[in-house]
């Protein structure tokens, strides 16, 4: 791994497979729009066979987020698992194309590379079906201690806690970052993420977590209030920062000196599909390189605003060829 890791991005190794579909679709196949819900094999390859000509790219929450991250001219690596299959391939192939450095070792045996059906609806919502596959395999023995250590920010998404291998992997990860001296940042991941593993969350996040990701709806769940206001209220005083995104309202930036309300960046919306992802990789690459909390919104809302105005969850120009133009210093 190249020396001097900005962020060390660890989660789901996965491949998405994305298709535009009308609503009835949804309805078919009982699917709530705009979840990520975890679906077995069967369900996986039903979804597939009834799902119009599609196309396959290399996704993945925190992957998104490392490509993103290299895509601004960051220095990124990542943690995740596949399998030695045809899939696992080109998953590999394409995060380390995209800058990222990569070196989990892929399973050999068990379950083939992850997928995920993500259903794209007129209205641009994306609707994922993930089969987690290889991702499970995941383990404490992948997380090495001197690629934790060289690593300035450690950035895990939420999603990891749905195995107990990939959740105890994280948590040996967040043990060699404490070490360290290392920050450690997380990914609320997604509202059912919230619900499933609640009360495991909120002790994270109020005595683990120095960067947090959330969108208005995991962070209401995570607090379990019925406006944005009172979860921020909860929330401020346990977290050193948090980054509160709120769609086409921008983003919120709490920290010990206060509140910072960032606009969003104007764009025509195609598929909302890596949103948060590519946030998180604009405000993880200013905060490393360091800007100002208010510029790394700014930095974050840029990502999410290019990676929302076409289709798939990795941005198809450079990054950044775009900070000078849309960022004031």
């Amino acid at each position: 791994m190249t020396a001097g890791t900005q962020v060390l991005c660890m989660g789901n190794a996965i491949v998405d497979i994305i298709a535009r579909v009308d609503d009835h679709f949804l309805e078919k196949h009982e699917r709530v729009k705009g979840s990520m819900m975890l679906v077995d094999a069967e369900t996986s390859a039903s979804i597939y066979a009834d799902m119009p000509p599609a196309i396959e790219r290399s996704g993945g929450s925190a992957g998104n987020t490392a490509a993103g991250i290299a895509s601004f001219g960051g220095r990124a690596a990542y943690i995740g698992k596949v399998h030695n299959d045809q899939l696992g391939a080109v998953f590999t192939h394409d995060i380390r194309a995209s800058g990222v450095s990569y070196e989990t070792v892929p399973s050999s045996e068990g379950a083939p590379t992850a997928t995920s059906m993500i259903l794209v609806t007129p209205d641009a919502q994306r609707t994922m079906n993930t089969f987690l596959g290889a991702c499970v395999e995941l383990t404490p023995e992948d997380v090495h201690e001197a690629v934790i250590a060289d690593a300035e920010v450690l950035y895990v998404e939420g999603y990891l806690w749905d195995s107990p291998s990939m959740k105890a992997a994280v948590l040996k990860a967040f043990e060699l970052s404490h070490a360290a001296g290392r920050l450690i940042s997380l990914t609320l991941s997604d509202s059912f993420c919230v619900d499933r593993f609640r009360d495991e969350f909120v002790d994270l996040v109020e005595n683990q977590v120095d960067i947090l990701f959330a969108n208005e709806a995991e962070i209401k769940s995570l607090y379990q209030v019925d406006t944005f206001d009172e979860a921020a209220a909860l929330l401020r005083p346990h977290v050193k920062i948090a980054a509160l995104t709120r769609s086409e309202r921008g983003s919120v930036i709490l920290s010990k000196d206060g509140a910072i309300e960032v606009s969003a960046f104007p764009t025509e919306v195609v598929d909302t599909t890596g949103a948060g992802d590519l946030y998180a990789a604009g405000f993880l690459y200013g905060y490393t390189n360091g800007y100002s909390l208010e510029n790394c919104a700014k930095l974050g809302g840029l990502g999410a605003a290019e990676v929302i105005s076409q289709l798939g969850a990795r941005p198809e120009k450079a990054l950044a060829s775009l900070v000078a133009s849309k960022l004031e210093n």
